[in-house]
């Protein structure tokens, strides 16, 4: 069957089986950031936004997408990027397998919650498997990306107010 979806703002059409997932769509469409780990929804490497909430790519039937909003870590290069290199500083990014679909997880996170506690970021991000990095580089990680964001934040109102 053939599916037409809009994928990191762009309008796409695929072919799709009754029972392909998602994963493997965008996977053909050059989505390499998009992995498969596990195959059993445990690892949160397959994360992607589904209308700007996020959902394991492994778990979606392609079918179920059709005129919906998909975005990849494709999509989001820049904001990728710049929390990538908070990653980098701490030492959390090491192998890198998994940090796609961290990243796509902690963006979406800075979308849904303001300020988050450490234990509200620990419960959002309890379905990505790390390998190599233990979380504590991650969540220092985010916390330095945080408060970076709140500087920022603050400046600019400063800037607006005439300070």
């Amino acid at each position: 069957m053939e599916i037409q979806f809009i994928l990191n703002q762009k309008q796409v059409t695929a072919e799709a089986e009754a029972d392909t997932v998602l994963l493997d769509v965008l996977r053909r469409l050059g989505c390499k950031s998009v992995k498969c780990g596990c195959e059993t929804t445990n690892c949160g490497l397959c994360t992607v936004w589904i209308d700007g909430k996020s959902r394991l790519s492994c778990s979606v039937l392609a079918a179920s997408i059709a005129g919906h909003e998909v975005t990849t870590l494709e999509g989001v290069e820049k904001e990728a990027a710049e929390f990538g290199a908070f990653l980098a500083g701490e030492g959390a990014e090491q192998c890198g397998f998994c940090s796609p679909g961290f990243i796509m997880n902690v963006l979406a996170m800075f979308r849904d919650l303001e300020n988050p506690s450490i234990d509200q970021i620990k419960e959002y991000l309890a379905g990505n498997l790390c390998r190599c990095t233990g979380y504590m580089g991650q969540l220092r990680a985010i916390q330095n990306y945080m408060q970076a964001k709140s500087d920022k934040k603050n400046e600019q109102a400063r800037e607006e107010a005439g300070e």
